[in-house]
């Protein structure tokens, strides 16, 4: 094993993880401040991914593509949400309908199951080959870094306003909400686009960074996504309380877990087991919160001593 090896493989892994921290943010909106276990990021990425690619290669400039690709997956959100506020499916199924219908839209979309963008012929923001070797200007990880920063103020502002506050009200507690007077089947709706929105995103340039869109690169994304949340919290939770930062340590988790993505496959492990070990990365970190009150937590004696 040649540590070497693993360096040159670090930029690569921060560059992923940054761009996969978009999407992970995404999860947090729905994991964390919804309380809502959304399947349909599966399907969003592949649709980012597939409809950025589609529109550059029709001529359109990268910044529109990446904008109807944010579009497009805010759509598949809303498809989402009015299954399950408007049809009163549960929001787990109706985020398993979505995935299963973005399948055969995706493929509507591209024509085919995969189709490839050449950085050669293409103005691309981000590119696997705009690590190394380029301006700083023009360097994927700067660029993506910086995107994730305009994102978390934007983020922070809006869960500020009047609006963002009713909606993490109905995450809250939704029956307190509703008893206020919050619409809290439109803040289901709004908080499942603006998830799928950034999903959507990162797979616009998640598809850019790999030169290509592939019907299954939304697959296990959800696992992924949580694993950011779930590693950003357990590393960064008790550091960073503001919420804008727990939106950066959701951000510091994906990278982290590219990291160790990185080592594992520097230490030659079967690459075909990644997907088994990020479920159990997962598994384990969800479990600690309940370990520790069961196991680690000390007993409260009675009589106040």
């Amino acid at each position: 094993m040649n540590i070497m090896n693993l360096i040159n493989a670090l930029p690569g892994a921060v560059a992923q993880g940054l761009i996969w921290g978009i999407m992970a943010i995404g999860v947090y909106i729905t994991f964390r401040i919804l309380d809502i276990a959304d399947l349909t990021v599966d399907g969003t990425l592949c649709t980012g991914g597939a409809v950025c690619i589609m529109m550059m290669q029709s001529g359109q400039n990268v910044w529109i593509s990446m904008v109807i690709a944010l579009i497009a997956g805010m759509l598949a959100g809303m498809a989402t949400g009015l299954l399950h506020t408007f049809m009163g499916i549960p929001a787990i199924l109706a985020g398993i309908l979505t995935q299963l219908g973005l399948y055969s839209i995706n493929l509507k979309i591209m024509g085919k199951a995969n189709q490839a963008i050449n950085v050669d012929k293409y103005d691309l923001l981000v590119s696997l080959r705009y690590i190394k070797g380029v301006p700083f200007y023009k360097n994927t990880i700067l660029i993506v870094a910086l995107m994730i920063v305009v994102l978390i103020f934007i983020l922070y502002w809006f869960f500020g306003t009047e609006l963002g506050c009713s909606l993490r009200a109905t995450g809250c507690n939704d029956k307190m909400a509703r008893a206020q007077g919050i619409n809290t089947d439109f803040n289901r709706v709004l908080g499942l686009m603006l998830s799928n929105g950034l999903v959507a995103l990162s797979g616009a340039l998640l598809s850019q960074y790999q030169g290509f869109a592939d019907i299954n690169m939304g697959r296990g994304a959800i696992v992924i996504g949580l694993a950011a949340v779930i590693i950003g919290e357990a590393i960064f939770g008790k550091i960073f309380r503001n919420f804008g930062f727990q939106l950066l340590a959701v951000a510091f988790g994906s990278i982290i877990y590219y990291f160790v993505l990185q080592i594992v496959i520097w230490m030659g492990i079967d690459t075909d087991l990644l997907k088994l070990l990020s479920a159990v990365v997962v598994a384990i970190f969800l479990a600690i919160p309940t370990w520790k009150s069961r196991y680690f937590s000390k007993p409260v004696r009675k009589g106040g001593v």
